[in-house]
């Protein structure tokens, strides 16, 4: 059979070119924060010279790493009013708590929904809101089981309080956890995100609270998987708060 012609103006496509398009199709990219823990067990491989162990471990622990920091592309939905997961993982908590105290936001509880990341979930974190950054504040803290209800407010933590167009507020808070001891946080106030944005993220296992303002519809129940930036997990009431 003769071979069809190449449409003008479409590159020629070798075995080799479409293996590539399939290896970035398939496999996530690196988060930058990932590169050093990367880098540094391939070198011990690379140097381990004929000590077969020693290269296999180096290149065990640079693909466990990989795998750790990966950042998938994510597509979140245009609906208006959504307010997406901010991260991969489990939903722990769908209940009314107060947002955290450095805040100054009050004792009024809001809806809350916690998302718990294993060590297996993808660990950067995800803006839930297009909005504008109004606060980024680091608390110290311990270093508690993520899991437990009492880390949302003993355990270290970063929290970055989202303000929408329409003028609600949305309040994303990351949390350490027993392995957790880096919380990467990129914005800045001030800075202008759209919903699905990668903002930060929690090294070696953690926990992302929201807040909604009253009025939000939660639409997730415990024990349900999210993906971040896609999984809608509430709609934003008529009326934004004050």
């Amino acid at each position: 059979m003769a071979r069809r012609p190449t449409p003008p103006g479409t590159p020629e496509r070798t075995g080799v070119g479409h293996v590539v398009d399939l290896v970035r199709n398939t496999i996530p990219p690196l988060h930058p924060a990932g590169l050093p823990f990367v880098a540094a067990p391939l070198a011990v491989a690379v140097v381990g010279g004929k000590r077969t162990w020693v290269r296999r471990m180096g290149l065990f622990a640079a693909a466990a790493c990989a795998t750790f920091f990966r950042h998938p592309h994510r597509v979140p939905p245009n609906r208006p009013g959504v307010v997406v997961a901010p991260a991969d993982g489990e939903i722990a908590l769908v209940d009314t708590a107060a947002p955290p105290a450095e805040l100054g936001l009050g004792d009024e509880p809001l809806p809350r929904v916690s998302i718990f990341l294993s060590v297996l979930d993808v660990h950067v974190q995800r803006t839930p809101v297009s909005g504008i950054v109004r606060t980024v504040l680091h608390q110290p803290g311990q270093f508690r089981s993520a899991d437990l209800p009492e880390a949302s407010s003993v355990n270290e933590r970063n929290t970055m309080v989202l303000e929408t167009p329409e003028g609600s507020r949305i309040v994303v808070v990351q949390i350490a956890g027993l392995l957790a001891r880096r919380i990467v946080c990129d914005a800045q106030v001030g800075d202008v995100l759209t919903i699905g944005d990668t903002y930060g993220l929690i090294r070696f296992g953690s926990r992302v609270d929201t807040y909604f303002p009253p009025g939000t519809e939660l639409l997730v129940q415990p024990g349900q998987r999210t993906i971040g930036g896609e999984t809608v997990l509430a709609v934003l009431g008529a009326t934004a708060d004050s």
